[in-house]
């Protein structure tokens, strides 16, 4: 029997996630300006390297900021943030994607799949094929959502690689914790075969180097989870 070593918050942590609910929770209105950092930390029993580190990593999120000689301002997330920021949303959210989060994250997809598909028709070889082809297979002999959600991910994220453009899978990776729920949420709804159905087709256009119709069915078969009959809204 095997358990996961429990690792408590740090002082840090605990100030961010503390500042994140009262700004998401909108206690903390946008263009508030904070008490400054000695107050904060009398105020909350910690020190103010806490508070200074708290702070610095909260106005790189976007959710505050910092303007010199005149104070610590809540910043407008929704203009300023970073993936990081719409990672603490869904947090704060209990990890419930809303239909608009889903929306925005499937329409981002649609750009960036069909971008991979488009560039790796020039690049793609016999080899990488291969690759896309068994983690296709992956996908099938997948006995649970999880596993199948992981194969998903190496398909898309190597068929970014495959396209030869450096940034395609920086970014494809950055939000790779979004995009996983999602193939969960698709696996529990509609089961793996779905999944594996999908992948399989768009899988054997590519090898059939068919590009064309893979980003046409790349828009189809996402556009299907936004608003068609395989819809994945919490």
């Amino acid at each position: 029997m095997e358990f996961k070593k429990l690792c408590a918050p740090t002082l840090k942590e605990l100030f961010i996630k503390e500042l994140e609910s009262q700004i998401l929770s909108g206690r903390l209105p946008i263009g508030t300006r904070l008490p400054p950092e000695r107050e904060l930390a009398a105020s909350m029993q910690i020190s103010r390297s806490v508070v200074n580190e708290g702070v610095m990593a909260l106005a790189e999120k976007g959710f505050l900021d910092i303007r010199q000689r005149q104070g610590i301002f809540i910043a407008d997330y929704r203009k300023d943030g970073t993936l990081d920021t719409f990672l603490s949303i869904v947090n704060y959210n209990g990890g419930v994607l809303r239909k608009d989060e889903v929306r925005s994250i499937l329409e981002l997809r649609i750009a960036l799949d069909t971008l991979a598909v488009d560039l790796g028709s020039k690049e793609i070889t016999d080899s990488e094929l291969s690759q896309l082809r068994g983690f296709t297979e992956a996908i099938g002999r997948a006995s649970c959502a999880h596993d199948a959600a992981e194969s998903a991910f190496a398909f898309h994220h190597h068929l970014a690689l495959f396209s030869g453009n450096t940034l395609l899978p920086l970014i494809f990776r950055s939000f790779k914790v979004l995009t996983y729920s999602l193939w969960i949420r698709f696996c529990d709804l509609y089961g793996i075969p779905a999944l594996y159905e999908n992948t399989n087709e768009l899988c054997t256009m590519i090898e059939e180097r068919d590009f064309k119709g893979a980003e046409g069915y790349l828009k189809r078969s996402l556009s299907e989870s936004i608003d068609g009959h395989r819809e994945i809204y919490y």
